[in-house]
């Protein structure tokens, strides 16, 4: 049964003061329906991606090379799902963690390793 206007309006006010009093747990519970989408995204195209395998294998033992074709395009496809998941389940998680530190390239620290040589710092 779907909520009615006045219903939603409160939910939304809850809502925003939630996040207005704990920004960190508001965060937190967002995340974790994130993450629980996720990983149902990556289980079913764990699964998909055995049915592309077998479908890809029955291609090749009746030698109906169609077959094969569309079971290699089905695990393409959902090994392409599935690596988008779980990259998106691990930047969630990261998300939910202490801030991380800059990434900095090796160009960048060997520059900065340079500089620090034409100055006169040695303590590298």
């Amino acid at each position: 049964m779907p909520l009615s206007e006045e219903e939603l309006r409160l939910l939304e006010q809850m809502e925003r003061a939630l996040s207005a009093e704990d920004p960190k747990f508001a965060s937190a519970l967002r995340g974790t329906a994130l993450r629980r989408a996720q990983h149902r995204h990556a289980v079913i195209a764990g699964f998909v991606l055995a049915v592309g395998v077998a479908l890809l294998m029955a291609g090749v033992i009746s030698r109906m090379w169609i077959v094969g074709v569309v079971g290699f395009l089905v695990m393409l496809g959902s090994t392409s799902v599935l690596l988008t998941a779980l990259r998106g389940a691990a930047s969630v998680e990261e998300d939910e963690g202490s801030e991380p530190p800059p990434r900095s390239s090796f160009l960048d620290r060997a520059s900065e390793r340079w500089k620090q040589r034409r100055r006169g710092d040695d303590d590298l």
